[in-house]
């Protein structure tokens, strides 16, 4: 299964916190799926790091280069992210959906709005 996941759950992964679901572990863990993390995300985790928002490795691409690919975020994506309806306001989950969507990625996420979204997903429950 190639695998799109979320930003919180990265973070999770990374810091290997027992918030991550076993689920989602599991999911990223199995080395049958690619699991790849987009540029939306990084940008997200930098720009919150940077105003200290959160706290995240100091170099956060080679922390991801182990587990995960990168994924790129094109302008197709831009529009289509824009083009979304409006259930979800955050830019960067619109961005994932977006990809999602776009590159047949089944998106790895705890956030219940994304389910409002025809979008392939990975989830509780």
């Amino acid at each position: 299964m190639n695998l799109l996941i979320d930003t919180h759950i990265v973070l999770w992964w990374l810091a290997n916190d027992p918030a991550l679901p076993d689920w989602a572990a599991s999911a990223i863990a199995d080395r049958d799926n690619d699991a790849a993390v987009s540029a939306a995300s990084v940008w997200e985790i930098s720009i919150k790091q940077a105003i200290g928002r959160l706290d995240a490795p100091d170099d956060l691409l080679a922390a991801l280069s182990g587990d995960f690919a990168l994924l790129a975020m094109t302008a197709d994506h831009a529009v289509a992210a824009g083009r979304l309806p409006p259930h979800h306001s955050d830019p960067f989950d619109r961005m994932l959906i977006a990809q999602a969507v776009a590159d047949g990625l089944t998106l790895v996420s705890v956030d219940r709005r994304f389910a409002d979204y025809d979008v392939a997903l990975l989830a509780a429950g």
